[in-house]
């Protein structure tokens, strides 16, 4: 049902449609300026790795990518699913397959990320896939507001091949 790819430039503009509102972003990708751009994706590229694109027929349908990478652990980061594919599968398909390249290609054993506590979607989606909260940070959001970054971690698997 679903495959995946490297980021291609081909994919920029439909990775643009996904956040749907300034919030939507910044839980995306906390630096970006709403509405997300080419430009700005492009720019965030340079310093991550594995940027990952899920596809359904060959239709871009979420995205994410590493950040971070050190000897046993990284950061999961600029995680978004389109809105017309939310709650069919696409991410629990995208984490499956960021933890696999994660293993195999990074030979990470933990994997982390940042949810934002206002994101209570995303929290109990990842506490279901196995992640943990082990710390709490400050952010302060566009608007000037501040909200909770939640950092969570999960223990990957390695199996021998």
């Amino acid at each position: 049902m679903y495959s995946y790819r490297s980021l291609q430039p081909s994919d920029l503009e439909t990775l643009c449609s996904f956040p749907q509102n300034e919030e939507e972003l910044y839980f995306m990708f906390p630096n970006a300026v709403y509405p997300l751009t080419p430009k700005q994706i492009t720019k965030a590229v340079k310093n991550r790795l594995e940027p990952t694109i899920i596809l359904h027929n060959d239709e871009a349908v979420s995205y994410a990518n590493f950040y971070d990478h050190d000897d046993g652990s990284c950061w999961l980061g600029n995680v978004i699913v389109s809105p017309g594919y939310r709650g069919k599968g696409a991410s629990q398909f995208l984490i499956e397959t960021m933890e696999s390249i994660a293993i195999q290609k990074l030979n990470v054993k933990r994997l982390k990320l940042v949810c934002h506590n206002t994101n209570t979607r995303g929290i109990l989606f990842y506490k279901k896939h196995g992640f943990k909260p082990f710390d709490i940070s400050l952010r302060l959001k566009p608007s000037g507001g501040y909200i909770a970054g939640i950092h969570m971690e999960k223990i990957l698997l390695h199996y021998p091949i």
